[in-house]
């Protein structure tokens, strides 16, 4: 290759590499580092384009109960593997129809393209964690909107009256169970 043609191909050869990286790092920040679930900006933009594509779609949130008085009592790594699993749990739940995500902390979201039995998802999701040589007792509230209930279709009103529905079912006694609140 002579050295005129060389120097034309170093740039592009330079911006090809610099794009590959950042297309990496984008990834990368999409997908919660402990989980491998998707973040609140990944799994927005496709519960948006669910929204768009299936009518009948179905929001939740979800919330650890007492996670703090899990890493106090059984230390972080315990924690840590509560939301690994729990993670598991609810991708296996959405399967091929839904995508589930963390937001953060111990709160998980979801959307599924169709309304979908929540109380096998609430059976799987209060399984004890076998944690070294323990079993960690786990439960987690779900608050539910299906998008039919909406007046407007949007993600908005649905992660709101998820996050509504979810503040119900931990207010309630003993067993939590999910909730579908109506606006």
């Amino acid at each position: 290759m002579d050295t005129q043609a060389l120097a034309l191909a170093l740039p592009l050869i330079g911006w090809a590499s610099h794009t590959a990286l950042l297309t990496h790092r984008l990834a990368t920040a999409r997908r919660d580092p402990l989980t491998g679930l998707r973040t609140r900006a990944g799994w927005t933009a496709l519960a948006e384009r669910i929204i768009r594509r299936h009518r009948d779609a179905m929001v939740l949130l979800l919330d650890l109960d007492d996670f703090k008085n899990l890493n106090d009592s059984h230390g972080h790594a315990a924690g840590d593997f509560a939301l690994v699993v729990t993670a598991e749990r609810l991708s296996a739940w959405c399967g091929r129809n839904g995508i589930a995500g963390r937001l953060g902390g111990d709160e998980f979201v979801a959307i599924a393209c169709q309304a979908q039995d929540l109380e096998s998802l609430q059976a799987a999701l209060n399984q004890p964690v076998a944690y070294a040589g323990r079993r960690l007792p786990v439960s987690v509230s779900v608050g539910s909107c299906c998008l039919t209930d909406l007046p407007v279709r949007s993600l908005s009103d649905a992660l709101a009256t998820a996050d509504s529905a979810m503040y119900a079912a931990k207010g309630t006694s003993g067993r939590r169970g999910p909730r579908t609140l109506n606006r």
